[in-house]
Parts: C-alpha cells; structure tokens; sequence
C-alpha cells in the first residue's frame, strides 16, 4: 500500500471533505517485509527454508492428511517499534505453517468456508531466549526457497467493505443503501494503488485479493453457515485484525493458486494475551 500522505492525499484528492477526514481517521499503520537485499535495514526474518524449532516443539501436522509447510518466520524484537502499537510482541518469534497442498498433491485444502480445515495451518510462538534448533523438513514436502526479509513501516487503508467503515459511516455506508458511496467510485479505489509486490505484512488492513477477508474468517469463527446480510457477521468480523499475510513470491517458489495470498487474523484480545493458536486463516486468489 502506499504511504501515508499518498492515501491521505488520494482522500484529499476524490472525496468530500468531510468524508476524507473519517477516512483518513481509520489509517493504520502495517509493517511491509520486503527482500532483506534491498538495502531498507537488518533482517527481519525469513521465507521458507528450514525453520528453527524448540526441540520440545513437534514439527506442527494437520491430523489425518500429513505435515504442514513451513511459510515464514519472523523477529519481533527486529521489527520497527511501530509493533507496540499494534499489539504485536515486542520479541520473540513467530513461525507460520500451512497445508499447502503438496504433500497429498491438492486432496485436501484449507478454506475459511470448512471451519475444521483450520487445523491445516498453524501460527507458533517462540518466546525470546527459548534455545531453538534448525529442524529438518519432514519427508514428502519440499522446503520453499528461502528469502530473508527486511521491513519498513507503511500506513494501510480499509478496503472496500470492511466493517469500520460501516461502524464509521453508518447505515449510509451500505451497499444496498447507497451503492455509489464516495468510497466506492472507481476513480478514489483506484487511486489506492498497493505499490509493487510481493505484498507480505506484518498487522495494519489486509490487503485482499476478493473479497474483505475479515467476513471470511468470521464465517469460520461463527460455524461457517451465517447468512452474508446478517449483522451478526458484520460484527463478528470487526472482531478481528490482521496478524500475517504473506504474498505469491516467485524469489521463494511460493505460488498460492493463481498469484493468491495467504492471510492469518486473530481478534486483538488473542493478540495481547498471545495466544495464537487461535489466529484464523484465510486465502484468495485470482
């Protein structure tokens, strides 16, 4: 996403004053992990590879169909101060894992619409000073490439239907109330270019590839059979923010379906108490 006083200015630019100011009012900041070649500051972490684990830790395995791949890993202690301020740990680390379809050639797969298949992926939590180990990739999954990463703060903008803009805007903001609301128009969408990928981040707004990932993973907290229009949704998924999404990356041989993302969300009281064994997850793409 771009920077702040891009969006703020893209608010400026195609929307009535009074509109902007909410707007810009609901920006939160994300922390984008780019390529750690690329000169913007000291690792971070890490894409595929090996992980390292605590030699207590089972290397996590979604019962029934086989062992989960091993996405990324990131430092806390190495990410911008910023993190305070969304929650996050301030060290530690933080492992992601997913049932990506490789070991059973696609027979199984992780979606938000069938709550059980959350158990396909894991986020694992490495308190700072646990002794940890590089751990072998278990046989029948090949590692993904690894990539190391670097960081950079980035403000992020709500996308189209989340809910705090229907919290913000109120009953107004609906598309069946008003389908051509200024936040809507093509010209100010638009105008919110994501910049260049891949678009992994750290907290701050998802960036969906469809549809408000936030209703997703509320359809799976809710059971997975709640009616779309009904409210109940909308408020469960303003419950939730984003933990982790990680991008299709050619540089580590990540490919989720066509040029898809991964995202993980967890409500923030889970944050603050770390627990993330309960982050839920999501994927889109193309």
């Amino acid at each position: 996403m771009t920077s702040q006083i891009d969006l703020a200015a893209a608010a400026r630019n195609h929307l009535p004053a009074d509109v902007a100011d909410t707007w810009v009012s609901l920006l939160r900041p994300g922390i984008r992990l780019i390529t750690a070649d690329g000169g913007d500051g000291p690792s971070v972490g890490y894409l595929g590879g090996e992980p390292e684990l605590p030699d207590d830790l089972a290397w996590p395995v979604w019962e029934g169909h086989g062992p989960l791949s091993f996405i990324a890993s990131v430092d806390c202690a190495e990410l911008p101060r910023v993190v305070t301020e969304m929650g996050l740990p301030v060290d530690g680390r933080l492992l992601f894992f997913h049932f990506d379809g490789r070991y059973d050639d696609g027979e199984a797969m992780v979606f938000a619409s069938d709550p059980g298949s959350q158990a396909g992926t894991r986020v694992v939590y490495v308190p700072a000073g646990q002794a940890c180990a590089e751990r072998a990739t278990p046989e029948g999954i090949e590692p993904y490439k690894r990539v190391w990463l670097a960081s950079r703060v980035v403000s992020t903008a709500p996308s189209y239907d989340h809910p705090v803009l229907h919290e913000a805007f109120g009953a107004g903001f609906s598309q069946v109330a008003e389908p051509e609301h200024p936040l809507r128009r093509r010209r100010f969408r638009s105008a919110l270019s994501p910049g260049e990928g891949p678009l992994h981040q750290i907290g701050g707004y998802a960036w969906p590839v469809q549809g408000d990932v936030e209703y997703e993973v509320a359809q799976a907290a809710l059971g997975g059979s709640v009616d779309w229009r009904d409210p109940a949704l909308t408020s469960e998924a303003s419950r939730w923010v984003l933990l982790a999404q990680f991008d299709s990356d050619d540089n580590a041989t990540m490919m989720w379906g066509d040029v898809g993302m991964l995202y993980w969300l967890i409500r923030p009281d889970d944050l603050a108490a770390r627990r993330f064994d309960r982050a839920m997850f999501t994927w889109q793409c193309c």
